[in-house]
């Protein structure tokens, strides 16, 4: 689980709830994005005081359970709870801001004992869905995993349906395992495609794929084992390469970027990763991959020494950096 409050001076038992309701939020779908430590802690709290829970889970109540809390009582409950001291003049935020999401998603109600009843009903408030509710009783419970696989399934969350996903085209690419990833349309993509189908069976031997982004899936694929025991960096680091590679006959890690407007390995980048990877225990393979001879042209003086160069127009062969590994005759052959 996540640490949310990283500067939050709470007790640790009320870091705790506040952090698992996140976590709640996040898993059923709730976007993140663009909210700081407070815009958060704020709609976990909202949360909190919609569902009733002070310590546990089990404890939640929703709109079986005839729960319908308004805006100022909401306060009131954070307040009491959750070592808080929020105006009661600020009720409006809670609408407005911190229930916000929740409402739009479903996962929390504007209604009443009657459903038919009136907007300036005495009795409409805010409460936890039917569905709602039941999963977050199972939170921190051996069942917790099923039973939100089973509440997510068929249901768009919200990110899905705030980013307003289509069912585009997609570059399609085999790995040698037999897997198939499907990549958005793009020419970085497709540059990757490349790299995965003609660069690796060329250069890699018998290389696996452990990792690749896509432009609209950072971890379309990822090998968190065999990652972890290489003594890889988190995936969460900033530092990932486009694609990372084993070849586990040879002990290489193939780190590979694949050039489209920006990113070849320049010293830089190398210093970078190497750093990263200080307590990986394979060799590391450094690699710039290009649509063109003529894109690798544009871009000569950002490659850094000890790193190849691919392009995907002339796929049989590689540009070495640093040729005294490799200095010497070739084989006088005739056309």
């Amino acid at each position: 689980m996540n640490d949310y409050l990283k500067n939050s001076k709470k007790s640790e038992g009320t870091k705790k709830l506040i952090n698992e309701a996140l976590d709640i939020l996040f898993s059923v779908g709730i976007p993140f994005s663009g909210k700081r430590e407070r815009g958060l802690e704020s709609m976990a709290l909202a949360f909190l005081a919609v569902s009733g829970v002070k310590k546990s889970w089990k404890d939640a109540q929703g709109q079986n359970e005839h729960r319908h809390i308004k805006t100022r009582d909401i306060i009131k409950f954070i307040n009491l709870n959750f070592e808080e001291n929020i105006s009661p003049g600020s009720y409006d935020d809670v609408r407005r801001k911190h229930l916000k999401l929740l409402v739009l998603a479903d996962l929390i109600l504007n209604s009443a004992n009657n459903p038919s009843a009136a907007p300036n009903d005495p009795t409409r408030g805010y409460t936890l869905s039917g569905e709602f509710k039941s999963l977050v009783t199972y939170y921190g419970t051996e069942d917790w995993e099923i039973k939100l696989k089973l509440f997510t399934k068929n249901r768009p969350s919200l990110s899905e349906i705030l980013q307003r996903k289509r069912d585009m085209p997609k570059v399609r690419v085999t790995l040698s395992t037999g897997h198939i990833l499907d990549f958005s349309r793009g020419g970085h993509n497709q540059l990757q495609r490349e790299i995965i189908e003609e660069f690796l069976p060329r250069f890699g031997g018998e290389c696996k794929v452990l990792y690749v982004g896509d432009a609209t899936d950072k971890y379309l694929l990822r090998d968190d084992d065999k990652l972890r025991e290489l003594g890889f960096f988190e995936l969460t680091h900033d530092s990932l390469p486009d694609i990372v590679a084993y070849n586990e006959e040879r002990t290489w890690l193939f780190l590979i970027e694949a050039f489209f407007t920006s990113g070849p390995m320049s010293e830089e980048r190398i210093l970078e990763l190497k750093k990263a990877l200080k307590d990986c225990s394979a060799d590391l393979v450094f690699v710039t991959a290009f649509t063109s001879k003529n894109d690798f042209r544009k871009n000569i003086v950002d490659i850094g020494w000890e790193t190849e160069v691919w392009t995907a127009d002339n796929p049989d062969h590689l540009v070495h950096f640093n040729g005294g590994k490799f200095l010497g005759p070739y084989k006088k052959t005739l056309p």
